[in-house]
């Protein structure tokens, strides 16, 4: 995908309008378009990045140190009960903007959203596998 079909990077030149919270020379904060609940803040690299495997450790950093400081602004904001910080990587991870991004949520109880276990919470798996995945991973780092 061209930066000129990233309706991110629209947002970022100015091309589409969005209500801005943060910009530097790196990475915007603007309020998503969709508030799935008040306060819903998007935070975005201003270069073009396609998804979580192509973003360097930098930028990957600046992103989170923003993310905390936009979700200290929501608590003191709106004292929330909660809140969700989250990156959806890919199609199967419900990646619907090809441009990395992290989403900041505040959370109110019963407020709907993220139901993570819809069939309840998963049964502890066994250490044997864990372990065995821990190490096939831990060699890949």
């Amino acid at each position: 995908m061209s930066e000129c079909e990233c309706v991110f990077c629209d947002i970022i030149a100015g091309r589409v309008p969005a209500s801005f919270v943060y910009r530097d020379d790196r990475v915007a904060a603007f309020m998503d378009l969709r508030q799935a609940v008040p306060g819903h803040v998007l935070i975005v690299p201003l270069r073009h990045i396609p998804d979580l495997y192509a973003l360097d450790e930098a930028t990957a950093g600046h992103l989170m140190a923003i993310a905390v400081r936009v979700a200290k602004a929501l608590a003191a904001d709106q004292r929330p009960a909660g809140l969700n910080l989250w990156q959806s990587n890919g199609e199967a991870g419900g990646q619907e903007v090809p441009h990395v991004h992290l989403h900041v949520q505040p959370r109110r109880v019963g407020d709907g959203i993220l139901h993570l276990y819809r069939h309840g919470l998963p049964a502890p798996s066994d250490r044997p596998s864990l372990d065995a995945l821990a190490e096939r991973i831990a060699a890949r780092l």
